[in-house]
């Protein structure tokens, strides 16, 4: 799409609405993608100022309702907003991928020859129970509950270099049977649109989305040299198709049809581990084995102790000259997009923050939560890696931990959290008010809150 100047011009705003974000906002260009992305103004505010206007909801404590309907102090009506989120014209997987790849370039920058980047693939419940007329909503299953809800799948690549987690690209998938779709595409849709292409892609299978993303997120110039991935992505049709283009470091599922070479015999998982001299005592890796998957490549499977009922892990690298130790530790990167799912459905309000019908919606509202997440990446690693200060810090610092700030902060509340049931007694609403009022404190100490003052300081 041809943007004229007289477009590129409306794509600008006061500095002052941006809040804390308006610096990464003017150096990211984020102007610039909306435009590069189809998103340009028709009539009434500038795409930019509305997407400015939605972004800082979740940072001013206000959902949908109140921090537009009822807030006259924005300038811009509902309608206009809806508007804005439900074209299908726009392109917001063209935004994801412009934000999240400039500010990779970012980071970066930051990042030592050593560093270990690698690619993550996970999925995570969208839920909609509440909903009857939201456009794909479908009969999805919950890995984690084991339970079927209303809702879609968001299938996410991410990247993350064990101290930063950038979120590449998405799929909010229905379901690809009809029978467990409650409803369909709006049949008034341009089929020559970004939003039908999207539908689309909606109601295949989610595997069939997952070497296209790794192929664009690679072409992007992201550098990875691992795909880490769970167990239900583990199959070895899928493990062949994207090993073409990267390492495969994943959990194994003990699948009846899935079937590893071994000594000349096709044997499912729990087969391969019965064959295998297992180490006694305590060693952290029982059992490794050099195995043939289906297209006739190697790999390496590793078996680790477990809980009493199964007893055993299995995880498989593609690599097949790393150490036994270094799978499990690579593979232990993958906490990261927990992580991230957590941070956008509790604190970035992914479901909660507006209720939307038309799928163009869900997609543009899901992107710019997204985008969210990652340019407070980009601000929690410069307020954290010393070397973003110049480039006097590069050769006096070493690499952080490799652990990410979110992770660390989750893990110091769960301690926090033990302790006081320990050694207090108190009830769990207690425990939860206190944990809600320090989690309160700490954004307001990372200028994360709309109220200046911590109350340590205002005392």
């Amino acid at each position: 799409m041809h943007i004229t100047s007289t477009e590129y011009q409306n794509q600008t705003i006061n500095p002052e609405k941006l809040g804390i974000f308006g610096n990464y906002f003017s150096k990211l260009k984020v102007g610039s993608m909306l435009n590069n992305s189809g998103i340009v103004k028709t009539k009434g505010a500038s795409p930019l100022e509305l997407f400015t206007i939605v972004f800082n909801l979740a940072f001013i404590g206000k959902n949908f309702f109140q921090g537009v309907v009822r807030n006259k102090k924005v300038g811009v009506g509902k309608d206009a907003v809806y508007d804005f989120l439900n074209s299908p014209t726009y392109n917001w997987r063209r935004f994801t991928t412009l934000l999240s790849s400039r500010i990779y370039c970012i980071i970066k920058g930051l990042l030592d020859n050593s560093s270990e980047e690698v690619l993550i693939f996970d999925d995570s419940p969208y839920d909609r129970s509440r909903s009857k007329k939201v456009e794909l909503l479908s009969r999805v299953y919950d890995h984690a509950t084991h339970k079927y809800l209303k809702g879609f799948r968001l299938l996410t690549l991410g990247w993350s270099d064990g101290n930063s987690f950038l979120g590449i690209d998405f799929a909010l998938l229905s379901s690809a049977n009809k029978k467990n779709r409650y409803n369909e595409i709006n049949p008034d849709i341009d089929k020559r649109t970004c939003g039908y292409q999207r539908r689309k892609e909606a109601i295949t299978k989610s595997t069939m989305h997952l070497e296209p993303m790794v192929k664009k997120a690679l072409k992007t110039g992201i550098r990875a040299k691992y795909l880490v991935m769970d167990s239900w992505f583990s199959m070895p049709s899928v493990i062949s198709s994207l090993r073409k283009h990267i390492h495969i470091i994943c959990m194994l599922k003990d699948h009846p049809k899935w079937f590893y070479e071994y000594n000349g015999k096709r044997l499912r998982l729990s087969d391969l581990y019965g064959k295998l001299k297992k180490k006694r005592g305590k060693a952290k890796v029982k059992a490794s084995v050099l195995v043939r998957l289906p297209d006739g490549n190697k790999a390496r499977v590793i078996f680790v102790p477990c809980d009493k009922k199964r007893g055993w892990l299995a995880f498989l690298s593609t690599d097949i000259t790393i150490a036994d130790d270094e799978i499990i530790r690579l593979y232990g990167k993958r906490w990261d997009i927990e992580v991230f799912f957590k941070m956008c459905k509790q604190h970035l309000k992914l479901v909660k923050e507006i209720q939307i019908r038309n799928y163009d919606g869900l997609i543009g509202h899901t992107s710019l939560v997204m985008a969210r997440y990652n340019i407070l990446s980009l601000f929690q690693r410069k307020s954290v890696d010393q070397r973003s200060f110049g480039d006097l810090f590069r050769a006096c610092n070493e690499e952080l931990a490799n652990i990410t700030f979110l992770d660390a902060l989750t893990r110091i509340m769960q301690l926090a959290m033990a302790t006081l049931r320990k050694v207090h007694n108190l009830s769990e609403k207690i425990i939860n008010s206190m944990l809600d009022l320090i989690m309160g404190e700490a954004l307001v100490y990372f200028g994360l809150s709309n109220r200046q003052t911590p109350l340590l300081e205002g005392e």
